[in-house]
């Protein structure tokens, strides 16, 4: 992409939630010296982080789990469920990367993680990579997820592999490797296809299962029994 490209290009629009001004800050100041992202607001509170959201549509929403006012879990279900925040994706943010409640906060439609102390370097590339459409779950974190998908599924009386009868076998192959946390480059070098045929394969397996992002095929794949804890 040449520099000319990159200019007309629209910046990414990112929200920061957290009830900790040091926090907001911090991450606004880091992000608003990329060029091509933009800060659209701070918000303290889950009830402001809707108010903000619904006026800006931002791209990304930074959220804090844990907070006055409307915690960063329900905030982040009813932006998910909004049909005008559609393209709208929140990033969650925890004090440490094994939060309890992380699966909580995929079931409400993040999708993806980061730590608050966090290098500064991986926070700008943490808003691009959720911006352009992948997820952010690192391999501890999906870990962690699949463990507790594992022990709840198994409380399920109905598992949602019937959900997966309309993939073509080579769609159940990618979604097994979006299972296990691999990216597209990652599933393209294991499968022997190129990058844009993963990421081709991936989107239309998130438009045949009627979710909102990869994050939450990571879950179907174990609530499907297609995987299982140690597959990867």
């Amino acid at each position: 992409m040449s520099e000319d490209t990159r200019r007309v290009q629209r910046p990414i629009g990112v929200l920061i939630v957290d009830d900790q001004s040091l926090i907001r800050a911090g991450f606004s100041a880091l992000l608003e010296a990329e060029e091509d992202i933009q800060v659209l607001g701070l918000a303290s509170t889950g009830k402001q982080a809707l108010a903000m959201a619904r006026a800006t549509k931002p791209d990304i929403v930074l959220m804090d789990i844990r907070m006055p006012d409307g915690d960063g879990i329900a905030a982040t279900a009813v932006i998910t469920a909004d049909p005008d925040l559609e393209a709208t994706r929140v990033i969650m943010l925890t004090t440490f990367e094994l939060d309890e409640y992380i699966l909580e906060s995929i079931r409400a439609g993040a999708s993806g993680f980061l730590v608050k102390d966090t290098e500064p370097a991986h926070l700008i590339e943490a808003v691009r990579v959720v911006a352009g459409g992948d997820s952010l779950l690192s391999p501890s974190v999906t870990r962690r997820l699949l463990a507790q998908v594992a022990t709840t599924t198994a409380q399920r009386e109905l598992p949602a592999a019937t959900r997966l009868n309309e993939l073509t076998a080579r769609e159940r192959e990618v979604l097994q490797q979006i299972g296990t946390g691999k990216s597209n480059a990652e599933i393209a070098a294991e499968l022997f296809i190129t990058p844009l045929t993963a990421k081709t394969h991936v989107s239309r397996i998130i438009g045949k299962l009627g979710v909102r992002d990869r994050t939450s095929l990571v879950v179907l794949a174990y609530e499907s029994g297609l995987i299982t804890p140690g597959d990867g």
